[in-house]
């Protein structure tokens, strides 16, 4: 509360002053993004930059079942995701999507296995017409995170689903935001 000597004190010291009229200046305000919004163009930058049609990896295809691992990431591994020993926590179904939508939702999954600090997803391609179920794996492979990828196991989907290994960050500074 002002008391009464330090409104006078004040309207001594201001006194002789004009009155500026602010008339020439607006400032920009641009409203603030939700997170849903800079998620989206995180997920669309990720599926601009690392899933390319064009590109064709040198994929091992034995009867159909496709698999992948990275040349960092031991030989086993891929042994270990042919018989189930990896339990996928994310399920992603990718029935009746666009190609386009498809890519979205795949950079979203990895997106999600980063942040949940998931290892181990699925992703079911079903059997349809196959474009998906071909071309997943060529867009994974481009992916950074992916370390490795296999047809999963009957108990996970069998040939409708693959199984994707996601690199986790070794130190917990990357969750704190």
């Amino acid at each position: 509360m002002i008391e009464n000597d330090d409104f006078a004190l004040f309207q001594d010291a201001v006194k002789g002053t004009k009155k500026i009229e602010q008339n020439t200046f607006v400032p920009k305000t641009e409203p603030k993004k939700k997170v849903s919004e800079i998620r989206a163009q995180k997920e669309h930058a990720d599926t601009l930059f690392y899933f390319s049609d064009e590109y064709e990896p040198l994929l091992t295809e034995e009867n159909e079942k496709v698999r992948y691992r990275r040349e960092d990431v031991d030989p086993y591994i891929l042994k270990q995701l042919r018989r189930g020993d990896f339990h996928p926590e994310l399920f992603l179904d990718l029935h009746g999507l666009t190609r386009e939508q498809a890519k979205k939702e795949l950079a979203s999954l990895i997106l999600a296995c980063e942040r949940e600090r998931v290892y181990c997803a699925s992703i079911m391609t079903g059997y349809g017409t196959k474009a998906l179920k071909y071309q997943i794996p060529r867009w994974l492979v481009q992916h950074p995170k992916v370390i490795a990828l296999h047809q999963a196991p009957r108990e996970w989907g069998g040939d409708a689903a693959i199984l994707i290994l996601i690199e986790q960050p070794r130190n917990n500074e990357a969750f704190r935001r």
